[in-house]
């Protein structure tokens, strides 16, 4: 038997005119519509296809658990950007949360997820990505290194934020008061970014106010945010010095 397969996964879609307004304002292409007597699309775009079917009656987009598909690049770089340029043009802004919505994608990284009105995750891989990765943090890390590494493995391979989120929150207690400034800095930093992406507001002026009375290089304060997404516009730093005051008198603004 000569081996000629072709596999093609139908995905769940819960809403046709949902699944077509988002895809298309991506680029995508709809090269097959039918709605009747039961729904199937076919979505392209540059090289690849998605189908979609009829979906469970049981399934429920909000759990983001109804179908998957992995999408295998030479360089992931390229499609977050093209993605994130379009959803600009199209909705004007990125859309980070909610459903639909893109993940963060942070540089040198080697993935990223779309998922889509029903649910479903496209994950876009970049083709060397490792091939074992160490799930609960680098066995040769210790302290705050190893919960930074935790995070980045819990953020950008499992898509939890606020599971690594509180990994930081935990390791920042145990160990920021002898760990080495520029692991305090880098662990500061990214739970600025991460509560920044969820939108908690719980420790974020503590954790600013931790990060600006560090006491470091201009290198290592590239080193801190280095890797984060979009650090400029998180503010981590302080650009302007704090107004001084004298005895009994309150900032002014």
């Amino acid at each position: 038997m000569r081996a000629n397969e072709t596999t093609v996964p139908v995905l769940p879609c819960v809403s046709v005119e949902e699944t077509l307004e988002f895809y298309q304002a991506l680029g995508f292409e709809a090269t097959y519509k039918q709605t009747r007597p039961y729904v199937y699309l076919v979505l392209e775009w540059s090289g690849f296809a998605l189908h979609f079917g009829m979906p469970p009656k049981n399934v429920d987009p909000s759990q983001e658990d109804a179908g998957a598909c992995l999408v295998l690049v030479d360089e992931v770089a390229p499609y977050h950007a093209e993605f994130t340029r379009a959803m600009r043009a199209a909705y004007g802004k990125v859309l980070a949360k909610g459903r639909p919505r893109i993940t963060r994608f942070r540089p040198g990284a080697s993935r990223f997820t779309l998922v889509d009105p029903s649910g479903n995750s496209i994950i876009f891989i970049q083709r060397d990505e490792p091939a074992e990765l160490e799930y609960g943090g680098s066995k040769t890390l210790a302290g705050l290194a190893k919960a930074l590494d935790n995070a980045r493995i819990l953020s950008e391979f499992k898509n939890d934020d606020r599971t690594a989120l509180k990994v930081l929150i935990t390791a920042l207690r145990r160990h920021g008061d002898t760990a080495p400034p520029l692991d305090v800095a880098r662990t500061l930093a990214t739970l600025i970014e991460l509560a920044s992406a969820l939108e908690e507001t719980e420790g974020l002026e503590e954790w600013r106010r931790r990060l600006n009375s560090l006491e470091l290089t201009d290198a290592q304060r590239h080193q801190a945010t280095e890797g984060l997404g979009e650090a400029d516009a998180l503010h981590l730093w302080r650009t302007e010095p704090a107004p001084k005051t004298g005895p009994g008198e309150t900032p002014t603004s």
